[in-house]
């Protein structure tokens, strides 16, 4: 009986853990271009609306290192996610800064990696962000 209830506790104690490990929320770097370059991405509540997941482009790094004179630093570049609270996102769009065009998006947490899509009716283009070690 008392491994039951120790096996018990042990599974309601990592329930926090594993709700906390799905979430977007933290810094994540976006793939890197041709020339080596990449963003790091500020993911939380929307300023606008709490209940929804935004994302602000809060670093520039190119082959050469950071990039402050970055002209997007501080843009929303996810806005409006829907958390379905088990690692999967919805419902937002997605800013690309380089074409300027904004996409229907969704996104998936899978540990240290973010899967995020960008959409066009049901055409999706992905790339896989890493999470940034704060």
């Amino acid at each position: 009986m008392r491994n039951i209830l120790f096996v018990l506790c042990l599974l309601i104690a990592g329930i926090p853990a594993i709700a906390a490990a799905s979430s977007a929320n933290g810094v994540w770097s976006t793939e890197k271009d041709d020339k080596g370059a990449y963003l790091e991405v500020t993911i939380a509540a929307c300023e606008s609306d709490a209940s929804l997941t935004c994302g602000v482009i809060s670093k520039a790094v190119t082959a050469s290192g950071e990039d402050p004179g970055y002209s997007n630093l501080g843009k929303l570049i996810i806005k409006d996610m829907k958390d379905h609270g088990d690692g999967t996102y919805s419902k937002g769009t997605i800013w690309d800064p380089v074409k300027d065009k904004v996409y229907k998006s969704k996104m998936e947490v899978k540990g240290d990696e973010l899967d995020v899509d960008g959409c066009i009716s049901v055409i999706c283009v992905g790339q896989h962000w890493q999470s940034v070690a704060q």
